[in-house]
């Protein structure tokens, strides 16, 4: 089959895409608005942009031609936080993803725990094994769909102890939750643990 995008409207090639890019990562993103309340909503076009400064990045589109809470808390008070979710949390994350109004706290509806952040206004979930304090460095609009890629620094590393092996995240311990296409998700599943690539090629 192929198919070209112009013959694509803007839903038929969101689901092309996100049936595509997967699995893909979470952010769990927790924002307060100017009124106070404590906003959560998850974002799966998420990756991290850059190690020095350490920086995060998710995209967010419209909802009925406007921005949605996330992004309108984000760009009045330029602090975030990211969290990142565990398997055991999906249904949470899910139901944060529905259309709240603008007044009402997805956090508290869910009666998710929260602790305080250190160094920026929004909670982290406690639940989380993982939250990045973070604040605004960009925000960078693509297509002509409204999205736009919002660029976090992060001014704080929120890591359970028992996820540090040998200096590093141990994803199996994290078990954190992916999304495929459409209201799928998944788990981590098989891992496959290779030699770096430089010290297979310098055996050679």
């Amino acid at each position: 089959m192929k198919i070209a995008p112009e013959t694509l409207n803007k839903a038929s090639a969101y689901k092309l895409l996100t049936g595509v890019v997967v699995p893909r990562p979470i952010a769990w993103v927790s924002t307060i608005s100017p009124n106070g309340v404590a906003n959560l909503a998850p974002f799966s076009c998420f990756t991290f942009v850059s190690a020095d400064p350490p920086m995060v990045g998710f995209n967010s589109g419209l909802r009925n031609q406007q921005r949605k809470d996330t992004a309108r808390n984000i760009l009045a008070t330029r602090q975030f936080v990211v969290n990142i979710a565990s398997f055991d949390l999906l249904d949470a994350v899910h139901a944060s993803a529905a259309d709240y109004a603008e007044d009402e706290s997805e956090i508290e509806h869910l009666g998710l725990a929260t602790h305080p952040a250190d160094v920026v206004a929004p909670p982290r979930l406690a639940d989380c094994p993982i939250s990045l304090e973070c604040v605004l460095d960009s925000h960078v609009p693509f297509g002509r769909s409204g999205s736009e890629f919002i660029v976090g620094e992060i001014k704080l590393f929120h890591v359970d102890d028992r996820l540090i092996v040998d200096g590093k995240v141990d994803t199996e311990i994290l078990q954190p939750l992916m999304r495929l296409a459409g209201p799928t998700y998944a788990g981590l599943g098989k891992v496959v643990r290779l030699q770096k690539a430089t010290e297979i090629v310098d055996r050679r």
